[in-house]
């Protein structure tokens, strides 16, 4: 089974979330399961400098796909070639005037979009289907499999290009359903795309062209990156507007599970780390633990229950909750350290919390691999009060380093973590803690059984090492998603809910 794998970030290459660390595990453990593997991804500098060019360029034929004219750059090609770190073969798509700036992959040196977004991710999308169908002679994909709203054009092209004749089965993956592309209905002919399909059943959206909504509607086969969250958007609560769409065509939608790539984050063998530990052996994580309140100028209490966090500083991930909580978690003995950047009013409001409480609490503004796993390795609890969220891959990473998750019960943070309660300290299966009422008291109860369970050392200890020894492999997501396209590509063009006349 050929699967060309499409998406907008790659780690270690480019990363400013959880999506590259999926766009890296999981075609890898579709290789490990026996698929074939390639990843088309944009030619961004940090991601060009990462891949060995192997074989020659392609021209990317302009007719009928978006119009990007105008530009004194060449034209759009692509180039086959190697992730240097990985050996994962991938197809880069080259187009300096795209995608060769300052700046950020969405948004630029100012912190705000792109105004040709529209035009450089239908590129992409573009780009998919021209490989779909055999664009390279020498390698012709049996599923395209396309990620979040920068690629939610392909299965429209694709079918625009086939015609009607054979073509790839599609996958199209939500990993946040919050963010869709957008854009005026004016941008639907530089892109090339028909007003015939510019319907309530098509890709429009009160309005407006929408690229996630086109990728819900054309794709054969729905995904999204856990079973909670799945059933969430279908409601009108979670559903960001689209749950209508997502209720219609829910016989389509799965929730699979993402894992964790555990020979990045093992605190036995993480370089990041100075001191290794497993969970016989916990002494390195109380020396993580004294080298980051060195590092950060944290008081160097061994027994202070230190809160984590690395993550997005935004309305969805729940920060705007920590600040009137801080006082409370000071008091009872605790310190906190965040990592994270976004909504600049939640980085203040942080800040200023933190400012009353030198020695015990601090916020780092930005994004450090190193510290980030540093923040892993010397925590004992991490905080994940997510308003809601699609999977949630740092909480995954935290029970695997022993530091205990935090989180609102929602999406993939309730499937994936099992809340301290007698009844599951009493069976063994307690992993972490759960809250249930998004609000300030919601959280501060959370954060005092954690203190409470803290002072039963014997109990923690007991949880933690439970936490320590579960295992989300890729391996397991990545046999779903085998199984899912053997079954796609068995029925061909059966699935789509919109055909080129705008009839379902």
């Amino acid at each position: 089974m050929k699967i060309l794998y499409v998406c907008t970030e790659l780690y270690p290459l480019l990363k400013t979330g959880g999506l590259a660390d999926v766009c890296a595990a999981l075609p890898a453990a579709l290789q490990a399961s026996g698929c074939e593997v390639r990843v088309l991804l944009p030619a961004f500098p940090s991601i060009a400098a990462g891949v060995h060019i192997e074989g020659a360029a392609m021209a990317l034929p302009a007719a009928g796909g978006p119009d990007i004219a105008g530009t004194s750059q060449p034209a759009p090609r692509i180039l086959p070639g190697r992730v240097r770190a990985t050996g994962q073969e991938v197809y880069l798509l080259d187009a300096p005037a795209q995608y060769q700036r300052r700046g950020g992959p969405y948004l630029d040196a100012s912190g705000h979009d792109w105004p040709d977004n529209a035009a450089r991710f239908a590129l992409l999308s573009w780009a998919a289907a021209w490989l779909g169908l055999g664009g390279d002679a020498r390698w012709r994909p049996d599923v395209v499999h396309a990620n979040d709203w920068h690629t939610g054009l392909a299965p429209v092209y694709l079918q625009l290009l086939a015609g009607g004749g054979p073509k790839p089965a599609t996958v199209f993956t939500i990993h946040n359903l919050a963010y869709q592309g957008v854009f005026p209905r004016d941008t639907l002919a530089p892109l090339g795309l028909p007003e015939s399909l510019f319907t309530i059943d098509g890709y429009e959206y009160h309005g407006h062209l929408s690229f996630m909504k086109a990728g819900l509607q054309f794709s054969d086969a729905l995904t999204t990156v856990s079973p909670r969250y799945a059933r969430e958007i279908t409601t009108p609560e979670q559903g960001c507007g689209l749950d209508g769409v997502l209720r219609h065509r829910s016989e389509r939608l799965s929730g699979i599970l993402n894992g964790v790539d555990y020979s990045v984050w093992n605190p036995a063998s993480d370089p990041l780390v100075e001191t290794p530990y497993e969970y016989n052996r916990m002494a390195g994580k109380a020396g993580a633990k004294r080298a980051l309140q060195h590092l950060l100028g944290l008081e160097p209490r061994p027994d202070a229950l230190l809160f984590g966090a690395v993550s997005r500083l935004s309305d969805q991930k729940g920060f705007q909750l920590v600040p009137a909580v801080l006082d409370d978690l000071v008091e009872h003995g605790g310190q906190l350290v965040v990592l994270g950047s976004g909504d600049a009013g939640i980085e203040t409001a942080l800040h200023d919390a933190a400012a009353r409480h030198p020695g015990q609490a601090v916020v780092r503004v930005g994004y450090d691999e190193a510290l980030a796993h540093s923040i892993m390795a010397a925590a004992d609890v991490l905080l994940v009060p997510s308003r809601f969220e699609p999977c949630g891959l740092t909480q995954l990473y935290a029970m695997r380093y022993g530091a205990l998750p935090l989180v609102h019960g929602v999406g993939g943070l309730a499937d994936t973590v099992t809340d301290s309660t007698p009844e599951t300290l009493g069976s063994g299966s307690a992993s972490g803690f759960v809250f249930h009422e998004f609000s300030a008291d919601g959280l501060r109860q959370a954060l005092h059984r954690s203190f409470a369970l803290h002072r039963r050392r014997a109990d923690w200890a007991r949880v933690r090492r439970h936490a320590m020894q579960l295992r989300f492999d890729w391996k397991v997501a990545a046999q779903a998603y085998c199984t899912l396209y053997q079954r796609i590509a068995a029925a061909p063009g059966t699935a789509h809910a919109t055909s080129l006349n705008g009839s379902r």
